[in-house]
């Protein structure tokens, strides 16, 4: 899909409402991902532990309305907050978009396909265990890179 065909390129992210908003989002769930932080230098790390509302099928939060309450430290990313968020990974279409570039080929808006993130192995499907599975100080066995390639 060319550029100038899709409205994704043609507005800006504080333009979009809700639903557009919404739709960018290409369900990775990388987001959902526990992640540890080295105090010393700030570095973050990604684990392989997701949060238990994560479906494991569609990698969309089981109750998405609700995450907030059930999972205060869950962050509502926006675009007045994106640029702090400094753990996105480089995949993550919001972020795509604000510096410029173009959606991933896998992304569901160019491929009209849900599953093609998951087919490619861009999701974090099959690749994460909940973490209702894991004990808080067993996190750092679970630090991997994958999230960031």
């Amino acid at each position: 899909m060319s550029k100038k065909n899709a409205w994704w390129y043609e507005k800006h992210l504080s333009e979009m409402s809700r639903s557009e908003w919404e739709q960018i989002c290409d369900h990775c769930g990388k987001c959902c991902l526990h992640k540890l932080e080295d105090e010393t230098d700030n570095t973050v790390y990604y684990t392989d532990i997701a949060c238990y509302l994560v479906n494991k099928d569609s990698c969309y939060c089981g109750d998405y309305e609700n995450r907030r309450t059930l999972v205060p430290e869950c962050v509502q990313l926006s675009v007045d907050n994106l640029d702090q968020i400094n753990w996105m990974p480089p995949s993550c279409s919001y972020r795509l978009l604000k510096q410029g570039q173009a959606l991933p080929s896998w992304h569901h808006l160019i491929t009209g396909d849900k599953e093609s993130i998951h087919r490619c192995g861009e999701s974090i499907k099959a690749r994460y265990v909940s973490e209702t599975e894991v004990e808080e100080d067993e996190f750092e066995e679970h630090v991997v890179e994958w999230p960031l390639n």
